[in-house]
């Protein structure tokens, strides 16, 4: 038997007239009155006495209605109750510094994201997520993090990362014609740090160690004034505006793109974080990474 079917009975015991039920339910009457003798085939027992005129409860049907009006009701508790823990679990989420925009409303009725406060690089999130300190985190991963770490990933977001140059014109600039900085500091720049070695290596760009966090802020547009040569912006500067004397430049020869993941625990089971992840990298594609001229690092989880 089916609730649908209970709900039918109820319905047609309420109203003692099948085509009032039928109208009540917005169901055909002989469809209903089918799915009537279908439950009453079963459940073994006849429900209803019906002729041309009435229609009246058996004592069987009578003795049974009290029970199927609580399977009913337990139902619907049950659906109310699934909603409200869907939509009220709590979901602890790290970032760098880019999230996926509407992030809240994506979530409504399905979790409560708690932002955690604490924003630390991507290799930090990333082990957070291992160790349980997070359920998931908006970090850029490799494939040996991956591994290492117990972790798995979904590609939600990508920066393509531009030149900020002395030139008076934002021409673009070829990947090999950059010059590309590294900090001394791996505890704070290990990932952008791994992410820029690379980068030299493929293209033939020019790497500059630095040791003052130059990597973004004020400093990276010091460092670049100092050089008088284009320099790869960082992911964390993406969004930062590029002062009056400098210009922003495109990259080309291959376009540099730097990938966010939204990863979680392998094995991960808890139904909130599992229904967030979905809702969060549903249907983003690939946002271009595989085409022809774009560069990410060969242990990047999403290259092709």
């Amino acid at each position: 038997m089916e609730l649908r079917q209970l709900g039918y009975f109820v319905a047609v015991a309420e109203e003692l007239h099948f085509g009032r039920a039928a109208r009540r339910l917005l169901i055909a009457g002989p469809s209903l009155s089918q799915q009537i003798k279908a439950l009453e085939r079963d459940l073994g027992v006849r429900l209803f006495v019906r002729d041309h005129r009435t229609v009246a409860l058996t004592a069987a049907g009578a003795a049974l209605l009290p029970q199927v009006r609580a399977v009913l009701d337990g139902a619907d508790a049950l659906r109310r109750r699934a909603e409200q823990l869907a939509g009220s679990a709590t979901v602890r989420l790290g970032y760098v510094n880019w999230l996926p925009a509407d992030l809240a409303a994506t979530l409504s009725g399905i979790a409560q994201p708690h932002m955690d406060p604490w924003v630390a690089p991507s290799h930090t999130q990333a082990a957070r997520v291992s160790d349980g300190s997070l359920d998931m985190a908006v970090c850029w991963v490799t494939t040996t993090d991956l591994d290492r770490l117990g972790l798995h990933a979904r590609l939600i977001g990508v920066d393509r990362l531009y030149a900020v140059s002395t030139a008076r014109e934002g021409s673009p600039i070829r990947a090999r014609d950059l010059v590309v900085l590294v900090d001394d500091d791996e505890t704070s720049w290990a990932s952008w740090n791994h992410f820029a070695r690379q980068l030299v290596y493929a293209t033939g760009a020019s790497l500059l160690r630095i040791r003052d966090g130059g990597i973004t802020g004020p400093a990276f547009f010091d460092h670049v004034r100092a050089i008088n040569r284009a320099v790869l912006n960082s992911p964390k500067g993406q969004g930062t505006p590029v002062p009056s004397d400098l210009v922003r430049c495109p990259v080309t020869a291959p376009e540099v793109v730097w990938t966010w993941s939204l990863v979680t625990r392998r094995g991960e089971d808890r139904p909130a974080v599992l229904a967030a992840v979905d809702a969060i990298a549903h249907q983003v594609g690939d946002l271009g990474i595989r085409a022809d001229g774009t560069w990410l690092p060969t242990d990047d989880p999403h290259v092709r």
